[in-house]
C-alpha cells in the first residue's frame, strides 16, 4: 500500500496535536558528519560523514543502506592514500522491534596488500607497462618495464597496477535470544574496493573498472566499497561561519532564503557546492527486505511491522601496541570501542555540547534518553533566530513537533501505537512499505514536498537534508510556522556538482585525480552539469 503526501500530512498534524515530548537528530556540517568532535577529528579513517537507507529504486522488495567514512578525500593525493583502516571495524545496525537496540548487524572488514613492493625501491619492472626509452641510463637498460601497465581490472591479468590493493568480508548477523547467529558471510569470496582514481593515463576506463567492484553475493545480496564521488552537497564553508549563506544568491529579501522559483528548482545551485570535486569511501550493500524485518517478511506502510531503525557505526580495538621493529605489525586486542555512530543526518555537531560530543559518539541508541537536556529547546533554532536578526520566528520549546524524528511514530510509522514509540534514539528511520518513487517525481526535500520515500523517511542520496533541517528546526512541522521565511530556508545549494546513478550503488564513482576540480565562491559552474544555469557564477557575498 502506498502511503500517500496527504496520509502524511494527515498523520503529521494529528501527531502535533498529540506528542508530548520531543527530540531532534543531527549530525554533520549541517548535516552530515563531515567535520565531527574532538574524538574523530584525531580519527578519519573511523569518521562518519553520512549514513543512507532508502528502499532500492530498481526494487521495492530491497533496502539500499550506505555508509560513507573519511571526509573531504582530495582526489589529487594519489592512488594510495585513501584505504579503508583494515584495523576498523565497520557496520550497519538495524532495529526491527522498536526498543531502539539492533537487531541486525551487517560487519565489514579490510585487509591490504603490498602486491609491488619493488616498484619505486629498486628498478624491478612490473608488467609491460611504461618501459625505458633508448637513451635510459644503467643499469637499467632501454625497453625495461619500469611501471606497470594501465588497470583495467581488480584482479587477475590487467590488475598488475594496483601495488596497494584492499580486500574485505561482509557477515550479516541476527539477534536470536539474546546471543547473534550468522545468517550470511561471504566467507572466502575475494570481495576487491575500488580504489581512487588515479586519472585516464593509469585507469582509462574507471567506470568500467569501478562497476567490478559491485558484487551479487548471491540471496538478494549485492555490496560495493571503494572510493566514490562524496554525495552530499552543501555551502560548508558558509555554514560553519554560524550560517552566513550567500544573499546574493538569492532575491528574498531575507538571508538564507530562497524564492519561491529557487526553491522549485531540485537540478540547479544557487551558490557554491564546496564539497564538489571530493571524494569519500563508501560501503554499500543491498539486501531483501525480509532480511531486516522481525518476522522475515513484508509489509504494508500501514504495518508498524514495515518501519525499521537504521544506524552506522565505526569501533576500534580496545587495546593497540606498537611494534618496536620496523615493519613489524601492531598487536590488536579482540574487545573493541565504538569511535562514532550516525543514524539522523545532524546531531552531534550542532546539537550536543562540545564536553559531551565524544559520550555521544561512543554511546548506543537506546541510551539517548541522557542527552534530552540538549535537545528539548535546539539552539540551533535560536542561533537562526539570531543569525537573520528575528526575520525567522521560531517555536517556544518544548518542541514536541520534533518528535517523529527520534521515537517509532507518525508519519514514518502510521501503524505504529504509543505503545511502540520506544525509547528516544537517534536512528534513521525507514517505512519499508513506502515504494521508490520515480526520478521524474523526486524531490530534493522529501516528505516536505510531499514525496513520501524521502527524508526523515529513510535517507536517499539525493535528499537535501541541509535545507530540511533547516526548516524543520524552524518549526515547519507546526502549521503556525509553516510558513515564509520559515518554510524557505536553504544555503542555495540543491543538488549534487555529477549527477547520481539510478542503480546500486547509486552513488557516482570517484573524481579524477589528474582532472577534478573544486567550486568556490566566485566560481563559474556552480550549477549542477544538467542544470539549463550553466554558466552561472556563484555569488561571492
Amino acid at each position: 500500500m502506498k502511503l500517500s503526501a496527504a496520509s502524511l500530512q494527515s498523520s503529521l498534524a494529528a501527531l502535533v496535536l498529540a506528542a508530548s515530548c520531543l527530540v531532534l537528530p543531527g549530525s554533520g556540517a549541517f548535516a552530515a558528519n563531515h567535520r565531527e568532535a574532538p574524538l574523530t577529528a584525531f580519527d578519519h579513517k573511523a569518521d562518519i560523514t553520512d549514513w543512507f537507507a532508502f528502499v532500492s529504486y530498481d526494487d521495492p522488495g530491497k533496502v539500499t543502506m550506505i555508509l560513507n567514512v573519511d571526509p573531504l578525500l582530495e582526489p589529487a593525493n594519489g592512488p594510495n592514500y585513501h584505504p579503508f583502516d583494515p584495523e576498523v571495524l565497520y557496520e550497519m545496525k538495524v532495529d526491527n522491534n522498536f526498543d531502539g537496540d539492533e537487531d541486525v548487524k551487517v560487519v565489514f572488514r579490510f585487509q591490504t596488500e603490498i602486491r609491488a613492493p619493488g616498484v619505486f625501491t629498486g628498478f624491478v619492472g612490473v608488467g609491460s607497462g611504461v618501459a625505458t626509452p633508448a637513451n635510459s641510463p644503467a643499469p637499467v637498460a632501454p625497453g625495461t618495464a619500469l611501471l606497470p601497465p594501465a588497470i583495467a581490472t581488480l584482479d587477475g591479468p590487467g590488475s598488475a597496477g594496483l601495488s596497494l590493493r584492499q580486500s574485505y568480508t561482509v557477515t550479516i548477523q541476527k539477534k536470536s535470544g539474546g546471543s547473534w547467529q550468522t545468517v550470511f558471510s561471504s566467507g572466502s569470496q575475494k570481495l576487491y574496493a575500488v580504489p581512487a582514481n588515479v586519472g585516464p593515463r593509469t585507469m582509462p576506463d574507471y567506470p568500467g573498472l569501478a562497476r567490478q567492484g559491485i558484487y551479487d553475493l548471491g540471496s538478494g545480496i549485492k555490496v560495493f566499497a571503494g572510493t566514490v564521488d562524496d554525495p552530499f552537497y552543501i555551502d560548508l564553508g558558509a555554514a560553519f561561519d554560524t550560517l552566513n549563506f550567500r544573499t546574493g544568491a538569492f532575491g528574498s529579501g531575507v538571508p538564507a532564503v530562497l524564492t519561491d522559483a529557487q526553491d522549485a528548482v531540485d537540478n540547479a545551485n544557487f551558490a557554491s557546492d564546496a564539497v564538489a570535486g571530493y571524494n569519500v569511501n563508501s560501503i554499500a550493500i543491498e539486501l531483501p527486505i525480509t532480511m531486516l524485518t522481525s518476522d522475515g517478511a513484508r509489509h504494508p506502510a500501514t504495518d508498524a511491522k514495515a518501519v525499521i531503525g537504521t544506524y552506522a557505526s565505526t569501533s576500534r580495538p580496545r587495546i593497540k601496541v606498537q611494534p618496536t621493529a620496523p615493519g613489524g605489525k601492531p598487536s590488536l586486542s579482540t574487545n573493541f570501542v565504538q569511535i562514532q555512530r550516525m543514524g539522523n543526518p545532524l546531531i552531534n555537531e550542532l546539537l550536543i555540547g562540545t564536553g559531551d560530543k565524544d559520550k555521544f559518539s561512543m554511546s548506543e541508541p537506546k541510551n539517548d534518553s541522557q542527552f534530552a537536556g540538549y535537545l528539548l529547546d535546539p539552539l540551533l533554532a535560536r542561533v537562526i533566530n539570531a543569525a537573520y536578526g528575528g526575520a525567522v520566528t521560531i517555536p517556544p520549546p518544548p518542541r514536541n513537533d520534533l518528535l517523529p524524528l527520534v521515537t517509532y511514530a507518525p508519519p514514518i510509522c502510521p501503524g505504529c501505537t504509543p505503545a511502540q514509540a520506544g525509547p528516544v534514539a537517534d536512528l534513521l528511520r525507514l517505512n519499508t512499505g513506502v515504494p521508490p518513487t520515480a526520478q521524474a517525481s523526486r524531490k530534493r526535500l522529501g516528505v516536505l514536498a510531499g514525496d513520501p520515500a524521502g527524508f526523515p523517511n529513510g535517507r536517499r542520496v539525493s535528499d537535501d537534508v541541509t535545507d530540511i533541517a533547516m526548516r524543520v528546526v524552524a518549526g515547519v512541522l507546526r502549521p503556525q510556522f509553516n510558513v515564509f521565511p520559515n518554510n524557505r530556508l536553504g544555503d542555495g545549494v540543491n543538488t549534487n556538482d555529477v549527477p547520481y546513478q539510478e542503480t546500486f550503488p547509486y552513488v557516482a564513482f570517484a573524481n579524477s585525480g589528474r582532472d577534478s576540480r573544486h567550486q568556490g565562491p566566485g566560481h563559474l559552474g556552480c550549477v549542477a552539469p544538467t542544470s539549463p544555469f550553466v554558466s552561472v557564477t556563484c555569488p561571492t557575498n
